[in-house]
């Protein structure tokens, strides 16, 4: 049991909560002025002193991260989690509204990856530079022309 252990077995230096959760030690002092991680405890010396805790919530953080939620987005959520009695479905809110965004997000990365492989289709990468199809549509003000997705117009 953890409570049993002495004070300095619980205590972690920033290096050693950087290297348990997977971060830079820069990371952790960029999210204390943040806000995201509480200060942290001081030793007798005046070291910093971070705990499981810490470690856990910057793990959080990290997973929140790769699904997506930005900095702000994760405040929201550690602040709803800290919020005794707040409802679930304010923390699923978030999640629906992530997932609407990741996949307009997906939308647009499709469209633009379907226009470059038009764009690669048009260019058999024998003529000079000066008659490249696909230079000519980055010098076109939109790209593509709007009715083909090709930059000459020809489907």
């Amino acid at each position: 049991m953890e409570a049993c252990k002495p004070l300095a077995e619980l205590m972690l230096t920033r290096s050693e909560l950087a290297q348990k959760a997977g971060v830079h030690a820069e990371t952790i002092r960029y999210y204390e002025q943040r806000g995201l991680l509480p200060p942290p405890r001081r030793t007798a010396a005046g070291y910093r002193a971070y705990s499981e805790t810490d470690v856990a919530r910057l793990r959080f953080i990290k997973r929140a991260q790769e699904l997506g939620f930005s900095l702000r987005e994760i405040e929201e959520l550690l602040t709803l989690e800290a919020t005794p009695g707040a409802s679930s479905g304010l923390v699923r809110q978030r999640a629906l509204a992530k997932i609407a965004e990741i996949e307009a997000r997906i939308r647009d990365l499709t469209r633009i990856r379907d226009t470059l492989r038009r764009l690669v289709a048009a260019c058999d990468g024998k003529a000079p530079v000066e008659h490249c199809p696909i230079l000519h549509a980055l010098h076109d003000d939109h790209g593509t022309h709007a009715d083909t997705g090709t930059p000459d117009g020809n489907a």
